[in-house]
Order: structure tokens, then C-alpha cells, then sequence
């Protein structure tokens, strides 16, 4: 912990470590790519389980109203559809959320790591990139988020645990799109400062 009032160079700041991980081509073992494979089919089983329900059915209509030629798919519609990855990664998200049934991991915090890979698939999409480079981007992601929950206790701060998974999927982004740590740095600041979300609904 530092005080404010100090000035840390970047290099020292913790959003630069995670970029730092985010952007080291270190190799995925292969136990390591088989469970990402596994996490994938579990957001898209829980996904589909929740097609018809209306969150996710309304977030499905209002992506369909972005399309984009070359975008990423969406849940439940034929794969030649396609709309612009960020209204993917919504209507995705929201279908894999719905039913509050996928991967769960309990530290300090808590966590669906699995939230990761909605956005993550939707920008590899967009950009063309191979299933190997959303394997090793989703690795990422999940390292990240999985070490944050571990470390930091958002919870009893009333703060809702997607501050870890802003952060987790700029990094995640950062593996993806083989950003220069300047820059995934940069994204991993500004994702934490759009998801710090309050728990003010829960006395619990």
C-alpha cells in the first residue's frame, strides 16, 4: 500500500505488473488450454440454458440493432449473423450471467472468472484472431482475475467483485491483441475505473 500523495513510477504500480503478465508470450501448457476449453463449454452451455429468458433475450434485440460486417457472434442466432463485438460481449454476457451457474471461485473475494470469456471471444472474432491466441488470452484473464480475488477483499468494502474482472479482461485483451505493456497498462487503469461498482443493495 502506498499513500496517494506519493508518486510511483509506473513500473512499480500494480496495474503495471498485471500488464506485464498480460504481455509475456509464455508458452500455455497443455492441462492449462484443455480447462480453458472446458471453461468456454461451460459459459456457452449456461448460456443457451438462459436464451428465452428475458435479460438475456432483450440484451440479444439490442445487439441486433449494431451489425457489422466481419463482427462476432451472438447466442442463439445463426453464426452468419454477426454484430459489432462490444454489443456481442453484452448480449454474450448477459446470456452467461442470467442463470448464475457457471465457474465460481471463492478467496479473499469471490468470482466468476467465466465472465472473462463473453468479451474475449467477441473481440478474437472481430479481429480474426485464432483459437490459439483466445486459449493463451483467456489463460490470461483467468490468471489475473483468480489472483486479484485472492488478494484483494472488495467485498467487505462494498465494492462488487467486477473490479476484479474489469482489469482481468483488459489484460485478457492485452494477451489477445499483443498490446505493448504501455498500453495494456493504460487499459487495465481505465477498466478498474469503469467497474468499481458499489454493493450498496446487499446488507450482507
Amino acid at each position: 500500500m502506498h499513500r496517494s500523495a506519493e508518486r510511483l513510477p509506473p513500473e512499480r504500480e500494480l496495474a503495471w505488473r498485471l500488464a506485464e503478465v498480460a504481455c509475456d508470450p509464455v508458452p500455455v501448457e497443455p492441462e492449462v488450454a484443455e480447462m480453458v476449453v472446458d471453461r468456454v463449454v461451460d459459459d456457452v452451455a449456461v448460456g443457451v440454458a438462459a436464451l428465452d429468458r428475458a435479460p438475456p433475450a432483450t440484451a440479444r434485440a439490442q445487439a441486433l440493432a449494431h451489425p457489422r460486417a466481419g463482427g462476432a457472434t451472438v447466442l442463439g442466432l445463426a453464426p452468419e449473423t454477426r454484430v459489432e463485438a462490444e454489443w456481442a460481449a453484452w448480449a454474450n454476457g448477459t446470456a452467461v450471467r442470467e442463470l448464475d451457474f457457471h465457474d465460481t471461485f471463492l478467496a479473499a473475494d469471490y468470482a466468476h472468472p467465466g465472465d472473462n470469456i463473453p468479451p474475449l471471444v467477441a473481440v478474437a472474432q472481430q479481429c480474426g484472431r485464432s483459437g490459439a491466441d483466445l486459449v493463451r488470452a483467456i489463460a490470461t484473464a483467468y490468471e489475473v482475475q483468480v489472483d486479484l480475488t485472492r488478494a484483494i477483499d472488495l467485498h467487505s468494502h462494498r465494492i462488487d467483485h467486477v473490479a476484479h474482472l474489469g482489469p482481468s479482461v483488459a489484460a485478457g485483451l492485452g494477451t489477445l491483441l499483443d498490446l505493448p505493456v504501455e498500453v495494456a497498462y493504460q487499459a487495465i487503469n481505465q477498466a478498474l475505473h469503469v467497474t468499481t461498482a458499489t454493493r450498496q443493495g446487499s446488507p450482507w
